[in-house]
């Protein structure tokens, strides 16, 4: 497979792992052209029979992906908050990386926020560079709630007290205390990071696909199917839309300078 034409991710793909970089300045936001282009990876991705480790890392030091772009929440309906039978668009892309029968990992050397960490969390594994990694989803801060699975994932991932410090403190997690509570797997200097995953993507990179695949499906079935969920944050997600104070807190946040990089590196809520 070519993996051509790709205009806000690098990719390269090498004896049997593919590595796809973030590079869309100035923060990598999860606009439309960079979530259809992470949606059109992981299909092509899932298709490659060649391929049976993905790592996803990015080309900025200081953003892995700040955050889903608030002017496309903006311009969804506020009107609709009956319960859809399928996931959302944005759920579906993100929650292929899980699913799919090869190993997925991504490398967090800078911040990760709202979509960037519910991206990060959908992967199957996450390392992080101390003093440089920062998770975090604000959500609640601007009248909405995590909506791209973040309340479904944290809650496996932290347990429940820990998800709803996250989600309901909107405040930066970094990289220790993520590693500490099993936002992330590990945490490593930043020197270390990088050739630590190398290490293990060709490790699982030489194990029979067939293997890898069943190992993952296996593992996944211990767990309760995550659809249900994702359709119960999905429909409150959308039912924060239509609140008065939804709308104000988001235009507050953009004239602010929210998704702009240095707002962004301060922290804005």
């Amino acid at each position: 497979m070519a993996y051509d034409n790709y205009q806000t991710l690098r990719i390269i793909v090498d004896r049997g792992i593919v590595r796809a970089t973030i590079d869309h300045p100035p923060i990598n936001l999860l606009d439309l052209a960079l979530i259809v282009e992470l949606d059109r990876l992981g299909r092509e991705v899932e298709a490659d029979d060649s391929v049976r480790v993905m790592i996803l890392d990015s080309a900025d030091p200081d953003f892995f992906a700040a955050h889903a772009d608030v002017t496309l929440i903006q311009a969804l309906p506020a009107d609709d908050t009956t319960r859809h039978f399928e996931v959302s668009g944005f759920q579906a892309m993100v929650d292929r990386f899980r699913t799919m029968p090869k190993a997925t990992i991504a490398v967090l050397e800078g911040i990760a926020r709202g979509g960037g960490s519910e991206l990060a969390l959908s992967l199957d594994m996450r390392f992080a560079a101390i003093g440089k990694a920062i998770l975090a989803q604000p959500e609640v801060a601007v009248g909405i709630i995590p909506g791209g699975s973040g309340t479904q994932r944290l809650h496996r991932l932290v347990g429940r007290g820990r998800a709803l410090e996250v989600v309901l403190g909107c405040d930066d997690i970094d990289a220790v205390t993520a590693a500490h509570w099993g936002y992330v797997n590990r945490a490593f200097p930043p020197g270390e990071l990088r050739p630590f995953v190398d290490k293990l993507a060709a490790r699982i990179a030489s194990f029979p696909p067939h293997a890898i695949a069943h190992a993952k499906a296996a593992v996944d079935a211990a767990l309760p199917d995550p659809t249900d969920g994702l359709l119960t944050e999905d429909q409150l997600f959308r039912s924060c839309l239509g609140d008065p104070e939804t709308a104000p807190r988001m235009s507050a946040f953009l004239d602010a300078g929210g998704q702009t990089r240095d707002v962004e590196l301060r922290g804005f809520v």
